[in-house]
């Protein structure tokens, strides 16, 4: 059957190989906080005998978790990373989203640096190098040197889809016959 919608049949559909956020290990200060202020605020709740206080004690326990717990928590959640078979997409920022790609058949360097904490958890700051003028960098992500390999097996594997199709294509050319001068 003829392929009439234009699509190429042998393209293979892109998937998804990972999501990824920075380490959670950023939001232990912020769950130290919470945890801290909720029993502060079960301990004070019986010590204090006016209304007032009540009130005071009860805004001020808010403004502490809403500032030092849910912010850092509504930032970390906001920055993201995936990997899909054909690009890297970058998505972050809170109040301006802003989102990157960069697809791996445009060919990249990929290199991780770790600081002491981030070799102790196994993280580390993915450089991903495209020629712009300042690398890509996923930030303090989990199993960082198996993102690295993983980048570069994509990356070999999409030139090898890419130097297959341009084999395809001038096979496909080459096989037209044309005759010239006939009558």
């Amino acid at each position: 059957m003829a392929n009439t919608a234009g699509v190429d049949a042998a393209a293979p559909t892109e998937r998804v190989v990972a999501r990824l956020r920075p380490h959670a290990r950023a939001l232990f200060w912020p769950s130290l906080i919470l945890i801290a202020t909720c029993g502060a605020v079960g301990y004070f709740v019986g010590q204090v005998s006016e209304v007032w206080e009540s009130v005071l004690l009860y805004a001020g326990a808010a403004a502490v978790v809403l500032l030092l717990f849910l912010l850092p928590l509504a930032f970390w959640l906001s920055k993201r990373y995936t990997v899909t078979t054909r690009r890297i997409i970058l998505r972050h920022g809170f109040f301006i989203r802003v989102r990157q790609e960069l697809l791996h058949s445009r060919g990249y360097d990929v290199s991780v640096k770790k600081n002491l904490l981030q070799s102790a958890f196994r993280s580390g700051d993915v450089r991903i190098n495209a020629g712009l003028e300042s690398p890509i960098v996923l930030q303090d992500v989990p199993r960082a040197d198996l993102v690295q390999s993983a980048l570069h097996d994509l990356m070999e594997n999409s030139r090898n889809v890419i130097a297959t199709r341009r084999q395809q294509e001038e096979s496909a050319v080459a096989d037209e016959t044309t005759v010239w001068g006939s009558r």
